[in-house]
């Protein structure tokens, strides 16, 4: 076998000692690419001190569960948000107050979601750049669409449209925002450049998602249901969605085969210096890599459980709306760790990382989520559809425009950051004022007159 980088070498023998037979990372010229999407997770990531693993005796199970627990627990910036994981599971078996159990699980999703980003890019390495590159793409946005799914099955349809939504406002106002800003502030002196082909592309496939969303609200208000054997929007929803994941579909196959170097990360030689782990291999080895990514899975299915079961209690006693808390808080929490990875980058003027980041989060939720549970509704036989109110459409096709003028002519300063954080912050109190009715087990009628008379009245 071809001789690994000494890296590899001693992660590899951590993992298995000296003799293993197993499955070994893919040599360095099919190498996995990193994107932006991993780039900016490993910037909260942390080096580990392997000295006292390494004393212990080579391939026995204590050193290498003690190897994992060094990488995949202690490995992140953000392991002393870990303890809300236990606190989470006591709280709600405990009867501690289902507040605190919302609140907790929220606190504990943002280190499992890190976590659940490095385990994938681990088996990355394993499997060659094509389904290394596949494997992050779609696992990119895995805690929003676990959350999406329990929200789907417990017939709270609107918190999974709610969620979704701000999962993409989130991503475009306010992360995209803060880094902008963040970076125009720490670069005053210098003009802040990024390449714009990657932005092009996502510009598009966001307004693609727009007019898939905006068209059943049209067909709802032009056609005259009443005279309907059925209302239109359900059906139109389904064809609809499959249309986007086919464009998703085509979107990978451009991302990772004929346009690769549009999405591919460009990291400065200067990287080794950088507070950041810039890993080109893996440090845990496949198998232990898929079952901690198997349990963190778990954990954040059930942590998921948890806030969805919950959300309507944590409304009640902190007198928020669900439709604010959905919108607003779920989003935050979730995407909480590429946000400050994305700032990271932004201080260092690398706005490239930034602009994949959230845009690339923002495309997958809006052509690739949406559309995958409108899917397993239907399967599922749960009547949900792409109807918005106006409310929300209008908030997402402004978000949209201003976003794609913001990055037309490939320069940035601290004044476009700014703009971006105030428009997510007028959105934020318009759903905070905003009273959304909660209906666990009927579809809440985002389009019709009625709903809209219930959305504005305080």
């Amino acid at each position: 076998m071809p001789m690994m980088a000494s890296s590899q070498i001693e992660a590899w023998v951590l993992e298995n000692g000296d003799h293993s037979n197993s499955v070994t990372p893919k040599q360095n010229n099919s190498k996995f690419k990193r994107t932006a999407h991993t780039l900016s997770s490993s910037s909260l990531r942390k080096k580990s001190d392997l000295g006292f693993v390494s004393r212990l005796q080579s391939g026995s199970l204590l050193r290498q569960l003690l190897g994992n627990l060094q990488e995949v627990v202690l490995g992140t910036k953000l392991f002393i948000l870990f303890p809300a994981v236990p606190l989470a599971i006591i709280s709600h078996y405990c009867h501690f107050g289902r507040a605190w159990t919302f609140a907790f699980s929220l606190l504990a999703l943002i280190p499992l979601a890190e976590r659940l980003s490095f385990l994938t890019e681990q088996i990355a390495f394993f499997t060659g750049p094509t389904v290394g590159g596949l494997l992050n793409a779609t696992c990119g946005n895995a805690t929003e669409l676990i959350i999406a799914l329990f929200a789907l099955f417990r017939g709270k349809i609107d918190v999974v449209k709610y969620s979704l939504l701000g999962s993409i406002l989130s991503n475009l106002l306010l992360v995209l925002g803060t880094s902008l800003f963040c970076g125009g502030i720490a670069n005053l002196k210098k003009e802040q450049k990024y390449d714009r082909k990657q932005a092009d592309v996502n510009s598009l496939l966001l307004f693609l998602g727009l007019l898939c969303h905006t068209l059943p609200l049209l067909v709802r208000y032009t056609s005259s249901t009443s005279t309907l054997a059925f209302d239109p929007t359900l059906q139109m929803s389904r064809v609809i969605s499959i249309v986007m994941l086919i464009a998703y579909v085509v979107y990978l196959f451009f991302q990772l085969k004929t346009h690769r170097e549009f999405f591919e990360a460009k990291e400065a030689e200067d990287d080794a210096e950088d507070d950041i782990i810039n890993a080109e291999e893996a440090v845990i080895g496949f198998w232990s890599a898929f079952a901690w990514l198997a349990g963190i899975t778990v954990l954040i299915a059930l942590l998921s459980e948890f806030v969805v079961g919950t959300i309507e209690y944590a409304s009640s006693s902190w007198g928020i709306s669900v439709g604010f808390l959905s919108v607003i808080l779920l989003p935050i929490v979730g995407n909480a760790a590429e946000h400050a990875g994305a700032i990271i980058f932004a201080f260092k003027d690398k706005l490239d990382i930034c602009l994949g980041v959230a845009l690339g989060s923002s495309t997958q939720i809006s052509i690739f989520v949406v559309p995958l549970i409108i899917i397993v509704a239907w399967i599922g036989g749960i009547p949900m559809d792409l109807d918005l109110n106006i409310l929300e459409i209008g908030s997402l096709g402004l978000s949209i425009l201003i976003t794609a003028f913001t990055l037309q002519d490939g320069t940035s300063h601290y004044m476009k950051g700014l703009i971006l954080m105030l428009c997510y912050i007028i959105i934020a109190v318009s759903f905070f004022f905003a009273k959304f009715p909660v209906k666990p087990s009927n579809i809440l009628n985002l389009g019709s007159q009625s709903s809209l008379e219930e959305t504005f009245s305080v």
